[in-house]
């Protein structure tokens, strides 16, 4: 881990959620590459040729392989480390883009986007769980909205490379980023949360010290102690502890929370953005538009949004955030289906490019800064330590399900209801699953994963929490709900 003085905590912690979201930014290379995939082989010269059907399954195949994949992390992730998991990530994601590479059958691209989607499925489970346990209370809603930063990065780098070169080289280049990921995972630390569930106090210590310092050391402290209870009670109780874990607060409340927050995810328009954008724009903009150019610089406009999303949600309360963007989000579909209907039944007075244009941004907008980083940081904040993997794998079963729904559903959805009617059904599932999280969801800005922890299983915070949080923060303690 090298010299104890030579980088200071906040450097390695970057350092060690950049090795987590270099393989974020191939799993977004990975969504974003139906985009310049499909229309390349609809080309006359295309040397393989698609099927409407076909075309459809390899957009959404990826969603029922991540379906799978969230159920192999979670015991590596339990038995043999949140290391050792990121590395099982990485080898289907790599093979999956040499498929591509050479496929020259829609069955051998089928095959490579299921390897991509059970690499992003054991990804899910893994990503938030890692940068949480690695990152300080104070930074870690700006380290856990880089999730969704990365991702948005991948999409954009491969709309762009992939309106350049063909997919196979599109495909080559995407590779590299998860063999860099690999490379800066095995200089990587193990987390110590894990190494304090496995017993070894001493190597917890100081891989603790090392990624925060001295300055946290009343976390640590509480993480050990939870720990060693939870190492008791688990002698004690056996299977019995396992049967009851459904029934705690502590387990099945931010599982529904998440089950609601990955629903709304996948019906915010970022991930029909991903695969089927030239289509939506050619609906929403006309037949005449650039719609490569309009690709890419949404995409560039989801990027910066993003990157200033880091700072906001660091500085914001999650709750503010989640209710104004997702309020933003469905007010832009409800505006954009409006808009359609209305130029559809020539109820325009006028009509200009820049009306949608600006109706997509201001989705763009909401997506980027907190509908899509939000629910990755909650679910970062959210599982206790003693069922993160479990619940984590559950509540993942949610975002495999509706991105296949979304992904699968959308050309027969447009094909029936229109543009229209499609943005007026995701508008009503945003919210829902905003109604979900004004019940479930507590303030967690700020708060340690303890205190969190604490929360849900309904236990009143002690005062000399507040003490450690101010160490901690440099500030007194908020209030869990707003």
């Amino acid at each position: 881990m090298g010299n104890k003085n030579r980088f200071s905590p906040f450097v390695r912690q970057c350092y060690v959620t950049g090795a987590v979201c270099c393989n974020i930014i191939g799993h977004g290379c990975m969504l974003g590459f139906p985009g310049v995939l499909l229309p390349q082989l609809h080309q006359p010269d295309s040397p393989i040729i698609l099927s409407k059907e076909m075309e459809s399954w390899i957009a959404s195949v990826l969603a029922i392989s991540m379906f799978f994949g969230n159920f192999l992390t979670p015991p590596i992730m339990g038995r043999m480390g949140r290391k050792a998991a990121h590395y099982a990530v990485t080898a289907p994601v790599m093979v999956g883009w040499i498929v591509m590479i050479l496929a020259t059958s829609p069955e051998a691209l089928l095959v490579g986007r299921i390897l991509h989607g059970t690499s992003m499925g054991m990804m899910m489970p893994l990503r938030s769980v890692l940068i949480g346990e690695y990152t300080s209370p104070h930074n870690r809603g700006g380290f856990l909205t880089t999730i969704a930063l990365a991702q948005c990065f991948g999409i954009l780098f491969v709309h762009l490379v992939g309106s350049i070169l063909s997919f196979q080289l599109t495909a080559l280049i995407s590779l590299f980023f998860s063999f860099i990921s690999l490379l800066m995972t095995i200089y990587s630390p193990e987390s110590p949360s894990w190494l304090a569930t496995q017993g070894q106090y001493d190597k917890c210590r100081k891989v603790f010290i090392w990624l925060r310092g001295d300055e946290e050391i009343p976390e640590l402290d509480k993480m050990i102690e939870a720990s060693k209870q939870l190492e008791e009670q688990q002698a004690k109780q056996g299977l019995k502890e396992i049967v009851s874990i459904a029934k705690k607060k502590e387990f099945y409340k931010p599982v529904l929370l998440m089950f609601a927050l990955y629903i709304m995810l996948n019906f915010t328009g970022g991930t029909m953005f991903a695969a089927y954008s030239t289509r939506i724009l050619h609906l929403l903009m006309g037949p005449d538009i650039n719609a490569h150019f309009w690709m890419v610089a949404l995409d560039t406009q989801r990027l910066f949004f993003n990157i200033g999303a880091v700072y906001v949600i660091n500085k914001t309360g999650r709750r503010t955030m989640l209710f104004a963007t997702g309020a933003l989000c469905a007010v832009s579909h409800l505006a954009q289906a409006a808009y359609v209907f209305a130029k559809t039944n020539d109820l325009l007075p006028f009509d200009s490019i820049w009306i949608p244009g600006v109706l997509v941004n201001l989705q763009v907008l909401s997506v980027a800064v907190g509908m899509v980083p939000l629910p990755s940081v909650i679910a970062g904040e959210v599982f206790p330590l003693q069922y993160r993997s479990l619940a984590g794998s559950t509540s993942l079963i949610a975002i495999s399900i509706a991105t296949f729904l979304a992904l699968k559903t959308f050309p027969g959805l447009i094909s029936s209801v229109g543009l229209q009617g499609t943005y007026v059904l995701y508008a009503g599932i945003i919210i829902a699953g905003l109604v979900v999280a004004w019940f479930l969801l507590p303030e967690t800005r700020g708060e340690t994963l303890q205190q969190i922890e604490e929360h849900f299983r309904g236990e009143r915070c002690e005062p000399e929490h507040d003490k450690e949080l101010e160490i901690l923060n440099g500030s007194e303690k908020k209030k869990m709900f707003p």
